[in-house]
């Protein structure tokens, strides 16, 4: 197939025939020298592509995060994942724009996603808080953006709102008023497409029960000690897309115990990763890959943000998948447990 395409075409548009083609997820882009690798794209419900493999910015430092996503773009990396809350989409804007103007890029080869913060809930606060986002970004509209959770937090001040006691300050707004917002923002334009975070079954069901455009996905926590399969498999009879962030269980978590489990250090892990003759994190990424999950690790260590893509050039056994099916133990690492006697409190449920 790769070879066909190279004598066939030309370098251009081989380029764009990949850079389309999720099916040739299991083989190796690099054999095209001239060009960095592309992730293959899903297709969303709407139409829109989108990179399966992304740059996750969660937990990037400011004063690291610009470099990062340079780094990212410069090795194939076209899907990048942020967060008005992670306070660092000022430096992943002037990112984009330096690889924009040396020309490595064009906006439209880029897919930007940011989110809706929980103070911002209201229909009225979902607009000028996505053009906040496009400000520090630089851009004039997202690819994605994402009601960041379900639960709203008192609006007017602080995006940590809490009492003197430390408790969390809470509104009582209803999702499903935020997600009118962002009905409201694609039809206008400021971005191709819409979804949600962190939303249980049976809230993404009210979702799709009152609002008139479908989520294009639901990013959630997903790694194989929190396996995802019941979500997923429902995700996916509605049409939607499962996003997976800390899919290598957020090592560099600051509230980590020291005897808490290491997913990549876990023996099976290696030894599956020392079979291949990859990493660890190659593994754990081309997992979720396999199972058609979109997935953003983060990284702003540039050999690991490279090491992080090159995934495309192996593919695991049926026999190695169903290995790393069983290490699923409800292993949650993102509780908000601080949160949890919120009415929109997502994580009571099962799935």
């Amino acid at each position: 197939m790769i070879a066909t395409l190279t004598r066939t075409f030309s370098a251009t548009t081989t380029r764009r025939l990949l850079y389309k083609a999720p099916y040739l997820a299991s083989f190796s882009l690099n054999h095209f020298a001239t060009m960095p690798a592309i992730s293959p794209m899903v297709t969303f419900n709407n139409g829109q592509q989108y990179p399966i493999l992304g740059l996750g910015t969660w937990k990037s430092k400011p004063g690291e995060v610009c470099q990062a996503v340079k780094d990212a773009i410069s090795c194939g990396y076209r899907h990048i994942d942020g967060a008005l809350i992670y306070g660092n989409e000022s430096e992943v804007g002037a990112a984009i724009k330096a690889k924009i103007e040396d020309g490595t890029v064009t906006r439209e080869d880029l897919f930007i996603t940011s989110k809706c913060w929980n103070t911002y809930h209201s229909q009225h606060l979902v607009l000028p808080t996505l053009k906040e986002s496009l400000t520090n970004l630089g851009l004039d509209y997202l690819d994605l953006y994402l009601i960041h959770w379900p639960m709203g937090y008192q609006e007017g001040g602080a995006k940590f709102p809490a009492d003197s006691n430390g408790k969390t300050l809470f509104s009582d707004v209803d999702y499903l008023e935020t997600w009118k917002g962002l009905e409201e923002a694609q039809k206008s334009g400021l971005t191709k497409s819409i979804g949600v975070s962190n939303f249980n079954k049976k809230q993404i069901e009210r979702v799709l029960a009152e609002g008139t455009i479908k989520p294009v996905t639901n990013q959630i926590e997903c790694h194989p000690y929190l396996n995802q399969r019941k979500m997923i498999d429902f995700c996916r009879s509605k049409g939607i897309y499962v996003t997976a962030y800390s899919p290598l269980g957020s090592p560099d978590r600051p509230w980590a115990k020291p005897d808490d489990p290491q997913l990549m250090d876990d023996p099976k892990i290696v030894a599956i990763a020392e079979k291949y003759k990859k990493t660890p994190a190659q593994i754990l990424i081309r997992y979720q890959i396999q199972r058609d999950v979109i997935v953003i690790p983060k990284s702003v260590t540039k050999s690991r943000i490279e090491s992080n893509f090159q995934v495309f050039d192996f593919e695991l056994s049926p026999e190695d998948m169903k290995t790393i099916d069983t290490f699923d133990c409800n292993g949650r690492v993102l509780h908000l447990s601080w949160v949890n006697d919120h009415k929109h409190y997502p994580f009571h449920d099962e799935f």
